[in-house]
């Protein structure tokens, strides 16, 4: 499935860090910043989450929520939120239902071998449900600037 600009953004309910959960029809009237990502602590990934929590004061300004969401668990998050003092929403999607109808679970291929996983992908939704900005393929150095821009011409 591929999410578009200009379509509404599926909704999902999902459980969080904390022992809470995350609905995105919950978030309407605010701008919501959903981002994938394959896996807690690990490098890429730490390193584009904690870009996520250092910009989270300008995203506040435009009135954004940002959501983390990977396969990894409650538990799991819970430990990598505290570890780098996140200061945002890490939902798990174990059995991946949201993960595949936003398009982000393809088929990866390293060192010759293909296997499935989490695409990076990035989705800006405005405060109606509709998705405004779509990053595939994120290569993390300059990603939450670029996020950043997009949502504060909303």
């Amino acid at each position: 499935m591929t999410i578009t600009i200009g379509e509404s953004a599926p909704d999902f309910t999902l459980p969080t860090d904390g022992n809470g959960s995350v609905s995105l029809s919950d978030l309407r009237g605010r701008n919501v910043i959903v981002y994938f990502y394959p896996k807690d602590d690990t490098s890429g990934c730490t390193a584009q989450a904690c870009g996520f929590g250092e910009s989270l004061p300008q995203f506040q300004k435009v009135d954004a929520t940002i959501i983390g969401i990977s396969k990894d668990s409650v538990a799991s998050h819970d430990k990598f939120k505290a570890k780098y003092n996140l200061p945002f929403i890490l939902a798990s999607d174990k059995d991946g239902d949201v993960t595949e109808r936003y398009g982000a679970w393809t088929e990866k291929n390293m060192y010759g071998r293909k296997y499935m996983g989490i695409e990076r992908s990035t989705f800006l939704i405005d405060k109606h449900g509709v998705v405004r900005g779509v990053w595939r393929k994120v290569k993390v150095p300059g990603h939450v600037d670029a996020v950043l821009k997009a949502a504060q011409e909303l």
